[in-house]
């Protein structure tokens, strides 16, 4: 990518970072790529500068750490204290299982093609041509088509939860701001102070947001990135501190829930594990390609025992009172409130990050098409459209369980339950597939897709019954 630096060079750890979450190509503009919905495909010349295993495994397991981890708590809840980390577990493994399936995939058709890199898009669509099926080879091309719709959908759909992200937290910090003291260690409780409702502040977030997506040079993308990582890691080590001390009896927490709840944990779970994007151009950008599979599988294993811990202990923590994101829980104290503030700032900036995939999907496409004297104008109105789109979108459905899980459930199974099974069948079933791979691989991908209907219709239905409110009470904070 134009613009990257050395990976050994700290700004070039944080443009890798650009490099993994969007469907980048170079291109010949500096600044920006041209873009066609798949996973970044990187110039050939970063070979001799990759990066090396432990830079892959670190990219690997920061590129997870995102709001999908603070809602965790609240998925072991809907799971079960037993079922939820097993179910974690098992998606953990079954998602690292895609991985491998996508990696080998990519592989096989670069070396058939004798091709450097490929990227989702070109995967599925190789794969479809490579398929025994007439209809399926000469539409391969919706395989790429349909990698871009979900990528978007996803990214979209990101920008969403941190809307609601911004406007709880922001709601809760304000509403307490007279009862914040300095001490943290005495029970008390804290009186919120009722102001507007959080939608409003979603639409006081519209004016920032609008201008932060105006920034399309990489450059001061990659300084946005820097500055998410650090106010996330920070705030994410505080929050790991305090759910991991004095944690209550745990004898009273259901250990198995109904199939209801359960819908709901599926949703925000592969909305946490979805980060299957980002493995081919990971690969890609090594030195040594060779071990990346080994890198793949280390950096899993920690994200899924980082992602059973932290769900487990966050219920544990405050059992029955956990809320859709584990900061809104946290106690009212200056310390805590920092934290809340620092995500809040880590957000806005990945805001600008996830929204870069769509709008440089759609825009080169459209403006293409006009005079150059409209394009800085399409340019425009198609990045405040897609800005008002998402707050929209978020004022639609202002509770953050249920935008995770529906963003989960719809566009995360897609893109790492169900395309990468179908992937292998299409890929090897010339060669000859024995009947235990293709069971896996139905099973799998049925999974993913019982997943995405249950999950959707459960999220949906959630959200249509009159006696559910709009969002979290928060009118009490319990200091501990």
């Amino acid at each position: 990518m134009p613009g990257t630096k050395h990976a050994g060079d700290p700004q070039g750890v944080v443009d890798l970072k650009l490099d993994l979450r969007s469907p980048l190509k170079s291109a010949k503009n500096k600044n920006s790529g041209f873009l066609d919905g798949s996973p970044s495909e990187l110039p050939l010349l970063e070979k001799t500068n990759g990066i090396t295993a432990f830079q892959a495994l670190i990219h690997l397991v920061k590129c997870n750490m995102g709001t999908g981890i603070l809602g965790l708590p609240l998925a072991v809840k809907n799971a079960g204290l037993l079922l939820g980390p097993l179910s974690l577990l098992a998606m953990g493994l079954i998602t690292w299982h895609c991985m491998h399936i996508l990696v080998r995939c990519a592989q096989r058709f670069c070396h058939r093609l004798n091709k450097p890199f490929l990227d989702y898009g070109d995967t599925v669509m190789h794969g479809l041509e490579a398929s025994p099926n007439t209809w399926l080879r000469d539409h391969a091309h919706w395989g790429r088509h349909m990698v871009s719709f979900f990528l978007i959908f996803t990214q979209m759909g990101f920008c969403c939860v941190y809307i609601v992200f911004l406007a709880d937290n922001l709601k809760q910090v304000v509403e307490a701001v007279n009862g914040t003291s300095s001490n943290c260690h005495y029970n008390e409780t804290v009186i919120l102070t009722p102001t507007v409702d959080s939608r409003l502040y979603m639409l006081g977030f519209l004016p920032i947001l609008m201008l932060l997506v105006l920034f399309g040079n990489l450059r001061i993308l990659s300084i946005f990135s820097m500055l998410a990582n650090i106010s996330m890691l920070v705030s994410l080590i505080i929050i790991a501190q305090y759910i991991a001390k004095d944690i209550p009896d745990p004898s009273q927490l259901p250990l198995v829930t109904s199939w209801k709840p359960y819908s709901l944990f599926f949703g925000t779970a592969v909305f946490s594990f979805e980060s299957i994007g980002l493995v081919l151009p990971l690969e890609n950008k090594m030195k040594d390609t060779r071990r990346f599979q080994a890198i793949l599988s280390l950096g899993m294993a920690i994200i899924t025992a980082l992602y059973i811990g932290f769900g487990v202990l966050g219920y544990l923590q405050f059992q029955n009172d956990i809320k859709a994101s584990i900061t809104l829980n946290l106690p009212n104290c200056w310390l805590y409130q920092s934290v809340k503030l620092l995500y809040i700032a880590g957000i806005l900036f990945s805001y600008a990050l996830q929204f870069y995939v769509p709008a440089e999907i759609i825009i080169p496409s459209a403006i293409s098409r006009v005079s150059k004297r409209w394009a800085l104008l399409l340019d425009l109105s198609i990045r405040f459209t897609m800005v008002c789109l998402t707050c929209i979108l978020a004022i639609l459905i202002p509770r953050l369980d249920l935008v995770l899980s529906l963003v989960g459930s719809v566009s995360s199974s897609a893109l790492a339950l169900i395309f990468p099974p179908l992937l292998e069948i299409t890929t090897y079933y010339s060669e000859g597939l024995s009947p235990h791979i293709i069971a896996k691989d139905a099973l799998i991908s049925i999974l993913g897709f019982v997943g995405f209907v249950v999950g959707t219709y459960q999220a949906l239905d959630e959200l249509i019954q009159p006696g559910h409110p709009a969002t979290f009470s928060n009118s009490t904070i319990f200091i501990q």
